[in-house]
C-alpha cells in the first residue's frame, strides 16, 4: 500500500533534506507510535523498517521506547526453553 500526504514546502524543509529523507522520517515516526500503542509487534517493526531483531532492539532503545514484553511473554519464553531443554 502506498500512502501520500501533503506537506507545505516550508514545513517539509524543516522535516528533512529531500523527499526520501522525509518519507523515511514519517515512516519511522509512524512505526514508533504504532509500536508504543501495541498495534505493531517487534517483528512487524523490523519488517517495515528492514531491520533484524537486534537492530530493532537498538532502534527502540535509541528512541526511548521500551520493549512490549509482558509477563505472559516471559512465561511463554520460559515454557519454550523448557521444551527445548527436554529435547536434548
Amino acid at each position: 500500500m502506498q500512502v501520500t500526504i501533503n506537506i507545505p514546502e516550508d514545513l517539509a524543509k524543516l522535516i528533512g533534506t529531500d523527499q526520501a529523507d522525509i518519507e523515511r522520517r514519517v515512516l519511522t515516526a509512524t512505526v514508533l507510535e504504532e509500536y508504543r500503542c501495541g498495534r505493531l509487534s517487534h517483528g512487524q517493526v523490523g519488517k517495515l523498517l528492514g531491520m533484524n531483531r537486534f537492530q530493532v532492539d537498538a532502534f527502540l532503545k535509541d528512541n526511548n521506547v521500551p520493549l512490549n514484553y509482558s509477563i505472559k511473554d516471559l512465561e511463554d519464553d520460559r515454557r519454550t526453553l523448557d521444551e527445548l531443554a527436554l529435547k536434548k
